[in-house]
């Protein structure tokens, strides 16, 4: 980036660091950071929307729609997380490879599961093989935000679940008595008051989300963690920059970001909860009641 960075070998010091700092390699590492942010930006409210789908089912008249919202939750959350990662994608993929298969070669005379391989047709292949570099990129990070979703929504399920159930029903039936029906009285009472009770849970969701974005680097998505290792493993004098392993270094720095990450969430996590319990019948809105008098 730097004039001054035409040759490493010659230079040395703070010129040298500001030059390996500033290598390609660096700048596409920095702007993983934004891989990450993007991940929790786009999967914090599908994960919601799945959530609350699963808790409304879940508390539905209908059976079969009843056993299925509490069947999801159920399922995914025993699943340990990796395990349903790792399997979930690849079902995914192959899945969705399999479907083009079907209709861009129908004529296709091999068999698909040829012992250990999945093979269909090159037409068929998500992404196609020259595909830029983005397109894959793009589409392991699509998948990546699916699987986190339903994972997450499958938690966030449970928590809206519980926190529709901790609203009085003495509320719901004073609405039914001024006429309102079963829709209205959950659109207009049950869901605007549930938050204050699903927040908590919603809030340790969240921060168990920020934990869970290294996964990515599983899904074969070049995140923060995947440059970490690799620019801070060891580089012989093979490279431009050549270091011993500063691989700690770079994971204290990854330590930083998500330390500094998880405590803006709670700022902003706790004035979020402050104005949503006052005027509330709750223990935060009797907190904010005394210390306001």
């Amino acid at each position: 980036m730097f004039s001054y960075c035409s040759d490493p070998s010659a230079i040395e010091g703070w010129a040298w660091i500001s030059c390996y700092m500033t290598t390609t390699k660096h700048l596409t590492a920095f702007s993983s950071i934004f891989t990450v942010l993007l991940l929790l930006a786009i999967t914090a409210p599908v994960a919601l929307l799945f959530g609350f789908a699963g808790a409304t089912a879940a508390r539905s008249h209908v059976a079969p729609l009843r056993w299925l919202g509490k069947s999801y939750s159920a399922i995914v959350r025993g699943v340990p997380d990796i395990a349903f990662f790792l399997f979930f994608v690849i079902a995914l993929d192959q899945g969705i490879e399999w479907l083009r298969h079907q209709v861009k070669c129908p004529d296709w005379p091999d068999a698909i599961r040829q012992g250990n391989d999945f093979v269909v047709c090159s037409a068929a292949k998500m992404p196609l093989s020259e595909a830029s570099a983005f397109v894959h990129q793009s589409y392991g990070f699509s998948l990546a935000v699916l699987t986190f979703a339903i994972v997450f929504g499958a938690f966030a399920a449970n928590v809206l679940f519980g926190a529709m159930g901790a609203v009085p029903r003495a509320q719901m039936e004073t609405g039914e008595a001024y006429g309102m029906s079963h829709r209205q009285t959950f659109w207009r009472i049950l869901v605007p008051q549930m938050w204050v009770y699903a927040l908590p849970g919603l809030s340790n969701l969240w921060m168990i989300l920020i934990k869970a974005t290294p996964l990515l680097f599983l899904l074969g998505v070049r995140d923060v963690v995947y440059w970490a290792k690799e620019l801070g493993g060891l580089k012989t004098n093979a490279f431009a920059y050549p270091h011993p392993d500063w691989r700690l270094w770079y994971f204290l720095g990854l330590l930083v970001f998500y330390l500094a990450l998880t405590k803006i969430s709670e700022i902003i996590l706790d004035r979020v909860m402050a104005r949503l319990t006052h005027g509330q019948a709750t223990a935060g809105g009797e907190a904010a009641r005394k210390a306001a008098s």
